[in-house]
């Protein structure tokens, strides 16, 4: 199948419990992919073919299949809404060309959908909406589609309407065909009778159709003048219309259902054939030079140009690694050589496979627009182009969030310690986000992750799918320091014991960064005092004593150097002299800047009942939380805040016990805040206590 246009790479992606793995289920069995829909809280879902994922009735990575339907082939990556797993979402959308966000018609726009929705727009995929769960209690498409608008800022493009609510929802009303879909038998969802639309809801329909039109012929001037002259354009001018908006992100066609009972979910695959983009209308990715810098080329979509491809996943299974790859231009056939642009070194493609789910089927060849897997690749890291060793080049990057959130693990046994070695390795090879270090005093084997769900998801698959029996340390939270205060100081490196001496002063100025710009070198000097040649020397000085601060040993953020004047010796002045003179600036200098811990602080969203919401918040307080925002909606309070992470292990827990059990929250990293005093001590006692014990 080579014609492009037939072609569409999507994924599913909402907050948790929002609906999003039984919309794929659906997906499938619509379109005979598989013959009975598996349901989630049985853990028979298709794409939730791990254990944990079956037992927890969460998705914890994404998942790849094909299925087609009115003979265009769909790519459909089901993604995961935990927020301790966004890093699947966003590598899934960096390679997708259209996406369904799916909402909860009672929960509205949750905190995980926000975080989604804004990678979504960094990537400008093209998106439809779908409104699920309108069976239930508290359900209510419009007050979701107003939700849309306010907390996303985004504009919904209202195509369908429900008839009825909650338990009353029986079916939905096509505004621009203005024919009623209505599922009158419950305990078969595949039969609907496809009838005119009930006369109570003909005002309303043609009020929404207009709005719809209205805003569908801004796309098209002629359409437009057509439709201000009293003329309503032909219906695949009106679709036309709304494939362009939705390909431009000025709209996204918003739909609404039940997927659990199957009712609207054909008219949501239908709108991804009618108005989601093909692969060659998505605006091409564009190619950097080895440094990420852009080269101002793009990767055009065409089966005519070289090979170029990305490698956005890495999965190790029963069968050895694999390996996840959009093709974005050119064919890739079995036996082919291609070249890793990032390491530099060629490989041979000796197995191609299509994936659905955890099951495969062998290919022979793919081409421009798949998704497919490669079996055994070497050295290969999610986010490394993959092209034609005649034409080199590299796909935009992607960027991953760093880990706020550590744990110490060790074999329990002597034996286990290779196996856990190899086993570790695999998993960091498939999940950036997740990071493994030693530490250097107690020789500890450090977990770094994303939340506490990522680590105790990551340390059940080393116990289970690697047979690792491990100890566990309570966990760690990633602190860091910075410095309060400019320090204008003078640094002079001299070593003389005979044969050449060491030479190297530096005059300087320590202050603080903004927040978030890390490391930055500047060098005012004038006179040629300081030689040019020994810039980068003095820079990797500092930048190499920025791991280890002054207060506690934590990196340091957020600081920046000037070198302003020094001095240098004709003999014995080197490049390794001004290294050593910047690392000794270091040391002397930040204990007089004011130097400090600060501590992750962590965006917190929490779902309550209403009757509990003095206590949730009284609890939050005393976290030293900051409350930010409260939202009453129709089943409860969602109440947003900013409290340090150090303060949130185990909150899962008091907040069940408080709420009776129905409150839930999801938190994300947010930004670093000074430590109070009391706590900055603790964790230096803490640190100094454990550099004892090792």
């Amino acid at each position: 199948m080579s014609d492009l246009s037939l072609y569409r790479n999507i994924g599913i992606f909402a907050h948790v419990d929002a609906g999003k793995t039984t919309t794929t289920e659906r997906i499938l069995k619509l379109t005979g992919k598989i013959h009975k829909a598996g349901e989630v809280h049985d853990g028979a879902a298709t794409t939730d073919f791990m254990e944990q994922e079956q037992e927890r009735g969460i998705t914890i990575q994404s998942a790849a299949t094909t299925c087609f339907w009115r003979n265009h082939r769909l790519n459909v990556i089901d993604t995961p809404g935990h927020v301790d797993f966004t890093v699947e979402v966003y590598r899934s959308l960096k390679v997708l060309d259209g996406g369904i966000g799916v909402f909860c018609g009672s929960g509205g726009v949750e905190p995980q959908s926000e975080t989604n929705w804004r990678y979504a727009n960094e990537s400008e995929v093209s998106r439809i909406i779908f409104v699920n769960k309108l069976d239930r209690i508290g359900a209510d498409f419009l007050r979701v589609v107003k939700q849309v608008e306010t907390v996303l800022g985004a504009n919904p493009l209202v195509m369908v309407l429900p008839i009825g609510r909650e338990d009353t929802f029986t079916g939905i009303v096509d505004l621009l065909t203005r024919k009623a879909h209505v599922w009158t038998d419950p305990s078969n969802p595949d039969a609907f009778d496809i009838t005119d639309v009930p006369e109570d809801m003909v005002d309303e329909v043609e009020e929404w159709r207009e709005k719809l039109i209205e805003t569908a012929v801004e796309q098209d001037d002629e359409a437009m003048e057509l439709y201000l002259d009293g003329v309503e354009p032909e219906m695949d001018v009106i679709k036309r219309c709304i494939r362009e908006g939705t390909r431009k992100l000025d709209f996204f066609p918003t739909y609404c259902g039940s997927a659990f009972k199957d009712k609207g979910v054909q008219l949501v695959l239908d709108a991804v054939v009618d108005y989601l983009p093909d692969p060659t209308e998505v605006d091409p990715q564009d190619l950097t030079d080895e440094f990420g810098e852009p080269t101002g080329k793009v990767a055009t979509v065409s089966l005519d140009e070289p090979l170029r491809a990305l490698a956005f996943k890495i999965m190790d299974d029963r069968f050895g690694a694999l390996t996840f790859v959009r093709i974005y231009s050119g064919k890739l056939n079995r036996g082919d050589t291609i070249l890793n642009s990032f390491t530099g070194k060629t490989e041979r493609i000796g197995r191609m496979v299509e994936m659905h789910a955890n099951d495969r089927s062998e290919l022979e060849k793919a081409q421009a627009g798949d998704i497919v897997a490669i079996v055994g690749m070497k050295n290969v890291q999610t986010g490394h182009t993959l092209c034609d060793p005649k034409h080199p080049c590299t796909l935009e990057a992607m960027v991953f969030p760093e880990p706020v959130i550590s744990i110490a693990v060790a074999p329990k046994d002597k034996g286990g310690s290779e196996k856990m070695g190899i086993a570790i390795g695999k998993m960091v090879a498939e999940d950036p986000s997740f990071r493994v270090e030693t530490d250097v005093d107690s020789g500890e084997t450090i977990l770094k992750g994303m939340g506490e769900l990522h680590l105790d998801i990551k340390v059940d698959i080393l116990r289970r799918t690697y047979g690792v029996d491990l100890i566990v340390g309570k966990p760690q939270v990633a602190y860091r320091e910075t410095i309060t205060q400019e320090v204008d100081d003078s640094y002079t490196h001299k070593k003389q014991s005979g044969g050449s001496g060491q030479f190297g002063k530096i005059d300087y100025r320590i202050k603080p960064g903004e927040p978030g710009s890390g490391f930055v070198f500047a060098s005012s000097v004038v006179g040629g005092n300081v030689p040019k040649e020994f810039f980068p020397a003095i820079e990797k000085g500092f930048r190499t004593m920025m791991g280890q601060g002054p207060v506690a040993g934590f990196p340091v953020l957020d600081v920046e150097v000037e070198l302003y004047d020094g001095g240098f010796h004709a003999v014995d002045s080197s490049a390794i002299a001004f290294e050593l003179a910047a690392r000794g600036a270091f040391r002397q200098s930040m204990p007089k800047a004011g130097a400090q811990l600060i501590e992750p602080i962590m965006k917190v969203d929490v779902f309550t009942p209403e009757d509990h919401v003095g206590d949730v918040i009284g609890d939050l307080n005393r976290r030293r939380g900051m409350i930010k925002d409260q939202d009453a909606g129709a089943t409860g309070v969602r109440i947003k805040a900013d409290v340090p992470l150090s303060e949130m292990f185990g909150y899962i827990g008091h907040l069940r016990t408080m709420t009776s059990g129905r409150g839930q929250f999801s938190m994300e990293f947010s930004h670093y805040l000074p430590c109070p005093q009391n706590v900055a001590e603790t964790v230096i006692e803490e640190v100094k206590a454990r550099k004892a014990a090792g």
